[in-house]
C-alpha cells in the first residue's frame, strides 16, 4: 500500500525534475552527435544511429520488467542508485575505446536508467496532495524538455568543438549533481504498491489504458522517424551547419519547455484529455510542416518549433490520463507507457534509418504524419463520455 508524507520536502519534485534532465540528456545525446560518432568511431551514420535503435528496444524491454522487480523497495534509495549508474556510465562512454564498448555501456546505461522517469512519476504522486498531482506529475517530466531545450543543444556544440568524449563526460558529471541533489531533497520511506502478475492483467482489460499506450506508441514512433537523424537530416536537406542544427535543436527544446509550462498551467481547467488533444495535434502540425517545406531551412525550423510546443506536454498529458483511468495500478500504466514510448522510439528510429539509408529524405516527413495522424484520431475516440 501506498504511503505518504505530511507534505513534501522543499525542492523534492525539483530533485526529481532534474533527474530527467539527466535521464533525457542521456538518452537522446546520440541524436545530437550522430556525424561526430560516425567520423569518431569510424562507423556510417546508421550505423551510430544504432545506439539509439538498440538502446529503445532495451528499454522498451526494461520498463515493465523492472517495474516488477523493483515494486518494493524504497523509493529514495532506487532513485538514488538509479541516477548514481546514469553519472558512471557516461562517464565510462567518455573514455569507451570503441563502437563495440560504447554500445555495451549505453545498454547497461539504459537496462538501468529505464527504472527512472516511470518511478520518478509514481514518487511525484505519492509527495503531492491528490489535487496537485497532475500539474505535479507534468512539471517533473519538465525535465525532458530541459534535455531537449538547454541539454540536446549544448552536447551538440560540445561533440562539434570539444568531441563527443567531452559531451559524455558533461551528462556524467550532471548526473553526480542529481544524485546529490535526490539524496538530500527527496523524503525517505517512500514506498508503491507493489506489481504483480494480475496487475498487467488489470491493465490488459481496461481499454481506455490500451488506447492511450496504442497513442503513445504512435506518436513517439513518427516522432523518432525524423528526429533520429535530424542533424544528417538539415545537413542533406538544407545544407545546415553544426551551429545552424543546433540551433533547430535548441528550438525544439525551448518550445518544448514552453509547451510543458503551458500545460501545467491549463491541465486543471482544461482536463487532461483536451490538454492531451492540444499537445499530440500540435506535434503533427509540426511534423507535419517539416513534410511540407523540407529543403527550406527556416519553414523547416519553424515547423520544429510548433512540433516542440506539443513533445514533451503530449507525454506528460498521457502519464496524467493513465494515472486517472486506473489510479490503484498507476505505478504500472506509467512503467508500461514509458515501456510503449521506448517501442515507438525503436520503431520511428528503425524505419527512420531505413529511409535515410536509401536515400528518401523527403518521405521521412510523410511517414512521421502518417503515424502522427493515427495518434489523434485515436485520442479523438478516448474522449470521455459526458458526465464521466
Amino acid at each position: 500500500m501506498e504511503n505518504r508524507p505530511a507534505a513534501a520536502p522543499r525542492f523534492a519534485p525539483t530533485a526529481l525534475m532534474l533527474g530527467n534532465v539527466v535521464t533525457g540528456s542521456a538518452v537522446l545525446a546520440p541524436a545530437g552527435m550522430l556525424q561526430e560518432l560516425s567520423g569518431g568511431l569510424d562507423v556510417s551514420i546508421r550505423t551510430a544511429g544504432l545506439l539509439i535503435t538498440f538502446g529503445a528496444v532495451v528499454l522498451c524491454v526494461g520498463s515493465p520488467v523492472t517495474a516488477w522487480l523493483t515494486s518494493r523497495i524504497e523509493r529514495r534509495r532506487l532513485l538514488a542508485v538509479t541516477l548514481a549508474v546514469l553519472a558512471i556510465t557516461n562517464i565510462a562512454s567518455a573514455f569507451a575505446p570503441d563502437y563495440a564498448s560504447l554500445l555495451g555501456l549505453r545498454l547497461l546505461m539504459l537496462a538501468i536508467g529505464v527504472i527512472y522517469t516511470p518511478q520518478a512519476a509514481g514518487t511525484a504522486a505519492m509527495i503531492v496532495p491528490e489535487s496537485r498531482r497532475g500539474s505535479t506529475i507534468a512539471y517533473v517530466f519538465l525535465g525532458w524538455s530541459l534535455a531537449a531545450a538547454v541539454g540536446l543543444p549544448l552536447i551538440t556544440l560540445a561533440a562539434h568543438r570539444y568531441g563527443w568524449r567531452a559531451a559524455f563526460g558533461g551528462i556524467g558529471a550532471l548526473g553526480v549533481v542529481s544524485f546529490l541533489l535526490l539524496t538530500w531533497r527527496l523524503p525517505a520511506g517512500l514506498f508503491g504498491a507493489p506489481v504483480e502478475l494480475r496487475t498487467w492483467l488489470e491493465l490488459a482489460r481496461n481499454r481506455l489504458v490500451v488506447l492511450l499506450l496504442l497513442v503513445t506508441t504512435l506518436y513517439m514512433a513518427g516522432q523518432f522517424v525524423i528526429f533520429t537523424f535530424m542533424g544528417p537530416l538539415l545537413a542533406k536537406l538544407t545544407g545546415a551547419s553544426a551551429d545552424a542544427t543546433s540551433l533547430v535543436f535548441a528550438l525544439y527544446g525551448v518550445f518544448g519547455f514552453l509547451g510543458v509550462v503551458i500545460a501545467t498551467r491549463i491541465v486543471d481547467g482544461w482536463g487532461a484529455y483536451r490538454t492531451s488533444l492540444l499537445s499530440i495535434t500540435s506535434v503533427l502540425a509540426g511534423v507535419a510542416g517539416w513534410a511540407l517545406t523540407s529543403g527550406n531551412y527556416v519553414l523547416m525550423a519553424i515547423s520544429v518549433a510548433v512540433w516542440g510546443l506539443g513533445f514533451a506536454s503530449a507525454n506528460s498529458m498521457q502519464q496524467v490520463r493513465l494515472v486517472a483511468a486506473a489510479p490503484p495500478l498507476a505505478s504500472a500504466s506509467v512503467s508500461l507507457n514509458t515501456s510503449v514510448l521506448y517501442v515507438g522510439q525503436a520503431i520511428g528510429s528503425a524505419v527512420g534509418a531505413i529511409l535515410y539509408g536509401r536515400e528518401m529524405l523527403y518521405d521521412a516527413g510523410y511517414v512521421a504524419t502518417a503515424f502522427l495522424a493515427a495518434a489523434v484520431l485515436i485520442v479523438v475516440a478516448t474522449r470521455p463520455r459526458a458526465g464521466a
